[in-house]
């Protein structure tokens, strides 16, 4: 007999495929098995035992005069004998005998073989053979799709990461802490959420603009207590599942073959179902128990006609009626499953019972094929869909990064890395990471942050721990800030640096800091920055002393202009873009220093004459050519010091002697050729720089300069020096390198307080 377990492959799967069976394929491979164990059955009885058994019909011959003595004969001869009586002395035994028949054992198999193959109708015969192929191709139908190529990859990968997000200790974590929340928590949380909708006009009490932390539950925050319950290897292996499934998304939901496969292998076996109640209605009364036989094989055996035996009609009789009640419970089982496929929309899915039961508002609803394989786990078990959808949520990925950032950067490992930056304040620099470690804020001791290239920054409410935090540094990250830190932020902030490559990478944020004194902007701006909102909300800086902008903007910002009454210092640094419209600058009264570097200025602009407060002018990188304007700073009453370097100038006029305040001075990198005497009445003049120029001749006159700390000629073309520069007793710093000079005065031993002297090259 053979062994239903032979069939085995055409219907088992792989265990882990049976979450995409709903309950109406397990239920028809069921059906399946019985009709499998059917068919089966009745070949086996097909081929152990007879399949026909035939006997000769005896038919009375013709009654005529001419064969009447023959006949006689033929009976007296075919008439038995009485048996003789029985005596007690010679008892005889009596034979029971049917008809003779004179055929032997070969013929009735010959006679047997002939009936079945002619008589017997093709139903009768075949009807197990039948059985077994239609369930054979049942079988098929039913998991096709997780044997053919197109579909059964994206089936194999997605039950591979299904398992590992159900088994993930990261899933049972994210759930455990949602489900462990009271109703009493949410109900209050909700409240919280709808008074700070209501008081938006407070920006105290609400979360921060387009950048806030409105998207992320606070259930999220990163417990420090429960930190560590993530080993290291768990959480790189749920970081990694994070990235399999969203690459998993994007290709599955690109097509629907496992929708279309699914359908058209239902609409099959629909088919194939009408075909068989049609075909089988029709002909199962055509298994019979007697069948006649008409054979012309009167020339070997002596008989025509003969009446048969099916042996197994019964059986088979019974078998296909059986057999029809088991294809019409499938058949209508199919149906069933026809509705459901038509009836739903199936390429879409929606994780909103997920995000009502969790909480996790931010799950992605998906389409085609990743919806069609979830609808089919909902019917094995909706949890599978709640576990998985974890590892959709952008939300859970953050949280799970911060967790392991915080296992990784230890406030231990921290330390090492802290730092005295130029504002002599201790920084701590983090560079590259995936995120903010909340360990920073356990470093109670730090004064400067310095984040550079860090996307989706959160800025949590426990950066009130750092009570001695006064400068942040923000460069290329997109920052997030919860409102608590905001208000700290406020509060105690004193420098704020932002690089940028795009504009919206701004925080809206940092306009509210009404106690900053230094803002820095690096990035590429608007031309027409004046049209610019974000810039203009800078008038609510009120506390603001110092502004940097490097960029390329073409005029003065009117934002800066609201804040000049308060502005010591201004720097723009223009990356080349001409910068014209320097009127505004006359409105800056208050204004110390001046920087405009690489600014395509060709003149000195007039406006800065106007800032009588103005201490130092740093005109560096520029297309200055003539300086015939530096007569107008004899207003400049403060003027202590003036930076020319870095331009075309090619001479000094002597109107500089009247600037006479000037302490510092440098014309390094011009083109100039001959220094005028009147350049030495700056009495005042510490620090001089005429480094990189032409100059050939040195007057005399510099001697006058007795307050000279720093002189630098590098680069020049000097051929001696005069003995009057030696009379500056002051002189520390003296740098004569690269020149053409051929002896050094032994005069120089009169600069007594003389610690660095550059000759190389000399």
């Amino acid at each position: 007999m053979i062994p239903v377990t032979e069939f085995r492959q055409f219907s088992e799967q792989q265990p882990a495929f049976r979450v995409l069976k709903p309950w109406w394929d397990v239920f028809t491979d069921y059906l399946s098995v019985a009709m499998l164990m059917i068919g089966v059955f009745g070949c086996t009885l097909q081929v152990m035992q007879d399949k026909i058994i035939c006997l000769p019909k005896r038919v009375q011959p013709a009654q005529n005069h001419s064969s009447l003595s023959n006949v006689s004969q033929a009976v007296a001869s075919t008439t038995p004998l009485p048996p003789p009586k029985p005596s007690p002395a010679n008892p005889i035994t009596v034979e029971m005998k049917g008809l003779k028949t004179d055929l032997d054992l070969q013929q009735y198999s010959f006679i047997n073989q002939m009936c079945y193959e002619r008589a017997l109708h093709w139903y009768a015969k075949y009807f197990p053979y039948l059985v077994l192929i239609h369930t054979l191709v049942f079988m098929l139908c039913s998991n096709f799709w997780f044997k053919f190529p197109g579909s059964s990859s994206k089936i194999e990968h997605f039950i591979s990461i299904l398992g590992k997000c159900f088994d993930s200790p990261w899933t049972t974590r994210a759930l455990s802490e949602v489900s462990g929340e009271d109703s009493e928590e949410k109900d209050n949380r909700k409240n919280n959420m709808n008074r700070s909708n209501t008081t938006q006009s407070g920006p105290e009490g609400s979360l921060v603009n387009s950048q806030s932390l409105k998207s992320i539950p606070e259930k999220f925050v990163v417990d420090k207590s429960t930190a560590g319950a993530l080993d290291k290897k768990e959480g790189e292996q749920a970081k990694a599942l994070f990235e399999k499934v969203k690459k998993f998304r994007l290709h599955v939901e690109e097509g629907d073959i496992l929708y279309a496969m699914y359908v058209r292998q239902t609409v099959l076996k629909v088919i194939k179902f009408l075909i068989i109640i049609a075909y089988n209605s029709a002909l199962v009364s055509k298994v019979q128990f007697t069948v006649d036989c008409n054979v012309d094989i009167q020339d070997m055996t002596g008989y025509k006609n003969f009446s048969c035996n099916h042996t197994m009609a019964h059986l088979f009789s019974k078998l296909s009626f059986c057999y029809l009640c088991f294809v019409s419970i499938y058949g209508l089982t199919c149906l069933y499953t026809l509705y459901w496929l038509f009836y739903r929309s199936l390429r879409e899915y929606s994780f909103e019972y997920v995000r009502q039961e969790t909480g996790i508002d931010d799950i992605p609803d998906v389409k085609n094929d990743f919806a069609f394989m979830l609808h089919m786990i909902d019917q094995y078990d909706p949890l599978y869909s709640k576990r998985f959808a974890v590892f959709l949520s952008e939300v859970s990925e953050n949280k799970l990064k911060q967790l392991n950032l915080n296992n990784e950067w230890t406030p231990d490992k921290l330390r090492q890395k802290l730092q005295t930056n130029a504002h002599n304040r201790l920084e701590l620099p983090l560079i590259m990471l995936s995120g903010l470690p909340d360990t920073v804020f356990e470093i109670t001791e730090l004064q400067s942050l310095k984040l550079e290239i860090i996307k989706n920054v959160m800025i949590p409410a426990t950066i009130a721990q750092l009570d001695n935090l006064q400068e942040l540094s923000l460069h290329q990250c997109s920052v997030k800030i919860h409102s608590a830190a905001l208000s700290f932020l406020k509060e105690n902030l004193k420098v704020l640096s932002v690089k940028f490559d795009d504009m919206r990478e701004l925080p809206p944020w940092m306009y509210g800091l009404r106690n900053l004194e230094e803002l820095y902007l690096v990035g590429s701006l608007s031309h027409d920055i004046s049209r610019n909102v974000t810039l203009e909300s800078l008038r609510d800086l009120k506390s603001l002393k110092i502004l940097s902008i490097k960029s390329n903007v073409s005029k003065i910002p009117q934002a800066v202009v609201d804040v000049s009454s308060h502005l010591q210092k201004m720097c723009i640094h223009n990356d080349g873009t001409k910068l014209v419209m320097l009127n505004n600058l006359k409105k800056m009264t208050n204004l110390t220093e001046l920087e405009l570097v690489h600014c395509d200025l060709e003149r000195i602009p007039h406006a800065v004459f106007s800032l009588l407060s103005l201490q130092e002018l740093d005109l560096k990188e520029n297309n200055l050519k003539s300086i015939e304007e530096i007569v107008s700073f004899q207003h400049l009453r403060k003027l202590t010091v003036l930076k020319l370097w870095h331009n075309s100038i090619t001479y000094i006029p002597e109107h500089i002697k009247k600037l006479t305040s000037l302490e510092r001075l440098s014309f390094s990198h011009n083109k100039i050729e001959v220094l005028p005497s009147h350049l030495f009445l700056c009495n005042k003049i510490r620090y001089l720089d005429l480094s990189y120029n032409d100059i050939r001749f040195i007057p005399p006159e510099i001697g006058v300069l007795q307050s000279l700390q720093y002189f630098s000629i590098t680069c020049n073309k000097v051929e001696s020096l005069p003995d009057e520069l030696y009379f500056c007793k002051k002189l520390k710093t003296l740098k004569i390198g690269k020149n053409s000079l051929s002896v050094l005065s032994p005069k120089i031993g009169n600069l007594l307080f003389l610690s660095y002297l550059d000759v190389k090259g000399i």
